[in-house]
């Protein structure tokens, strides 16, 4: 299991509670870099957020970190990124490769969860159907796209809770 959660050239290591996950954050990065204009431009309803909603990642304890980290990769991986399809196929290459990197990290995430080292405690729970709320509130390709193009607000929050 440990084998897995080493990291590989690039990697850096990240602490989600009692979880610790390798992942390439500057590949996800330069891949949403590099598709952002394009999609945050798609999106029609600039006055509402889906992952900046005032309560949704904001003072998360260290012990609920894992679990809505590992939720909100089940969220993208199963809801956001099946429904992010453009005519541009560069665009979509991209949206697959950071898809492919999500479905990774939430393999990891997903072992230590099943190790019953992540526990989803009442406030990640809270914050993560706040979360839901807002997406299920807008059609689905919407909603997609503007959980697609707020991806750096979670990136960020990852990056501040390494």
């Amino acid at each position: 299991c440990w084998v897995n959660l080493m990291p590989t050239a690039g990697d850096k290591i990240f602490h989600f509670g009692a979880c610790r996950v390798s992942m390439s954050m500057a590949e996800i990065r330069a891949g949403f870099t590099a598709i952002k204009a394009n999609i945050q431009s798609r999106d029609p309803i600039r006055t509402l957020s889906i992952l900046s909603h005032p309560q949704s990642l904001h003072k998360v304890k260290s012990s609920d970190r894992c679990c809505i980290t590992h939720q909100l990769f089940t969220f993208y991986v199963d809801r956001v990124f099946k429904h992010c399809r453009t005519e541009d196929s560069f665009v979509n290459r991209k949206i697959s490769s950071i898809a492919n990197s999500f479905l990774s990290v939430r393999r990891k995430l997903g072992q230590c969860h099943e190790q019953n080292n992540c526990v989803c405690g009442e406030e990640s729970t809270e914050k993560f159907k706040q979360i839901l709320a807002n997406y299920d509130g807008l059609n689905v390709t919407s909603a997609a796209m503007k959980s697609l193009g707020e991806l750096d607000i979670l990136l960020d929050w990852m990056e501040k809770s390494r």
